[in-house]
């Protein structure tokens, strides 16, 4: 059953081979000076920093650089990006990259003005943005996070060991996004798989919470079998556009809030995740991955009715002759042979993670209480250590 709710998305999306050009079109309504936020430099190795600073000055922008945002963007660099925004006087930041770029500018818009430390304010106190808010607009070269279409913000705090999301509201959203599938065929493969798995996970935490018979469901799983289809292959041909432009539109779609009405949703998996990130700037995605199947086989019991229905309604299984737990731990092993089929770390310790750390990545792991079942510090160190047993 469907509770109350209100939804609201005010981002406006460009999207297809063009929609570049839709940058032409936003940037007349904003000042003059422009944040030109990115990351390592791919976007100048592959020719899209190019193409949006000569949009940029063709607009007549002023463009004040903040290159070089890590893939787990830290505390350090939020500070370093503020005092460029104020010093610069920026009245947008543009962010051109992945969603950790997209993150570091919304992290950037709400915390350039906050008259106390973001890091405390956001991120460990949860509080709303209350002070100016610089707008901002992403270009998106990778998908997996929906940051192009939400208000979420993750950032890391290596000194503290942790790595927290905030999920701002409405007024924090990006103003405008441009998804062009073309910007995302140069990813390296490990980032490209990584990717497709924080998609599947995004739909899969909303999925596996809440009235198992709601519009939400029904989609998410039209969502996942698109998703599998799209992604078998991309890996065998990464140029696909057909592929990539689906995988893309899924991505958005998978976290922008829509399938989350009706549901209370799960997030453990990301709980989970973030904090092996926090303790080894390990990529999102492969953190995902690693601690999935361990979680999920956790919890099966307690959601016994929709792990069967996502076995059987997203991975076909026959249900014919076998137990609803025969079926829904079959759905699990299709799973797991469509991760390892693509690629992804099944174990966090591929991704340096030691027996030592267990108990700090549980500690720094908030327990939610939206999914079939709330885990204890204990049941976490068990769901790692299962991970650690998993074949690499």
């Amino acid at each position: 059953m469907l509770g109350d709710f209100s939804y609201s998305n005010p981002t406006k999306l460009y999207f297809g081979e063009h929609s570049l050009e839709g940058l032409r079109k936003e940037l007349p309504a904003y000042g003059k000076n422009v944040l030109l936020v990115y990351g390592g430099g791919s976007i100048r190795k592959n020719g899209i920093y190019d193409r949006v600073v000569e949009i940029l000055k063709a607009c007549g922008k002023e463009i004040v650089e903040d290159g070089g945002v890590m893939p787990n963007p830290t505390v350090e660099k939020l500070y370093e990006g503020c005092r460029r925004a104020r010093e610069g006087k920026v009245e947008l930041i543009l962010a051109v990259g992945g969603g950790s770029v997209c993150d570091y500018a919304k992290a950037v818009s709400v915390s350039a003005y906050c008259e106390e430390d973001p890091w405390e304010k956001y991120y460990l106190r949860m509080e709303d943005a209350d002070n100016k808010i610089i707008p901002v607009g992403c270009v998106l070269t990778m998908v997996g996070t929906g940051s192009e279409m939400n208000g979420g913000s993750v950032i890391t705090h290596h000194g503290q060991k942790r790595k927290i999301g905030h999920v701002f509201g409405d007024n924090v959203f990006p103003k405008f996004s441009i998804l062009n599938p073309v910007f995302t065929f140069t990813l390296p493969k490990y980032q490209m798989t990584a990717g497709f798995f924080d998609i599947m996970s995004h739909i899969l935490e909303q999925y596996f919470s809440g009235e198992d018979d709601n519009t939400s469901d029904y989609i998410m799983e039209g969502l996942l079998r698109s998703l599998i289809h799209s992604t078998r292959i991309a890996v065998e041909r990464p140029t696909d556009y057909e592929a990539r432009s689906n995988i893309m539109w899924i991505a958005t779609w998978a976290l922008n809030t829509l399938v989350a009405k009706g549901k209370s949703t799960d997030w453990m998996v990301h709980m989970i995740g973030q904090s092996v990130g926090a303790y080894t700037d390990a990529t999102h995605g492969m953190t995902l991955s690693a601690v999935s199947l361990p979680y999920y086989k956790l919890i099966l019991p307690c959601g016994l009715p929709k792990f069967r229905r996502y076995a059987v309604n997203v991975w076909d299984v026959r249900p014919e002759g076998k137990t609803e737990e025969e079926i829904a731990r079959e759905g699990l092993e299709r799973m797991e042979a469509y991760m390892c089929e693509l690629g992804l770390v099944m174990s966090v310790r591929e991704l340096g993670v030691t027996e030592d750390m267990l108990d700090g990545i549980a500690d720094g792991s908030f327990l939610m209480e939206g999914g079939y079942k709330t885990l204890t510090h204990e049941e976490i160190v068990g769901i790692l250590k299962e991970s650690m047993r998993a074949r690499t």
